[in-house]
């Protein structure tokens, strides 16, 4: 696994499909229009993603990374995650409203799990646990998610 420098994109993309699944979700379970929960996963792939990369940015230097280190690694979690939510975006463009939710849960589920496997075998640690402990991290997530998208269409909308 020397090829791929998981450390750079591994922390995007983890939020990026966290984040994107959580969001696509609750918003299907509002009955939230497609063009909302576009603009929800947009809102996440440039402010959120640009706020956090930021953030990360700050911590590397605090951390004494070098600069140059430091801006790659920037970079690279910028386009991760933007990377990430584009393909959320492009299945809510696609696909029919009343399989969104499973499909953007399916399709998180897979992401998560290939870039968890993948974790594990560079870090040589089993790769079941793992993936279970992060599995169960995204649906407490996504539970959250669906219930207060499930109580905001009863309440409010």
């Amino acid at each position: 696994m020397k090829f791929i420098n998981l450390r750079r994109f591994s922390f995007g993309t983890t939020s990026a499909i966290v984040t994107s699944m959580g969001m696509g979700v609750g918003l299907n379970a509002a009955v939230a229009p497609r063009s909302t929960i576009i603009s929800g996963l947009l809102i996440i792939a440039i402010a959120d993603n640009i706020s956090d990369s930021l953030s990360i940015h700050l911590y590397q230097e605090s951390e004494g990374l070098e600069a140059r280190a430091a801006f790659r690694a920037t970079i690279t979690n910028m386009f991760a995650r933007f990377f990430a939510t584009a393909t959320f975006i492009a299945l809510v463009v696609l696909v029919p409203t009343a399989f969104m939710g499973p499909v953007l849960l399916a399709w998180g589920l897979a992401l998560l799990v290939g870039l968890t496997w993948l974790l594990a075998r560079a870090r040589n640690v089993p790769v079941i646990p793992e993936i279970i402990k992060h599995v169960a991290v995204a649906a407490l997530v996504v539970l959250v998610s669906r219930a207060i998208g499930t109580w905001i269409r009863a309440h409010v909308g």
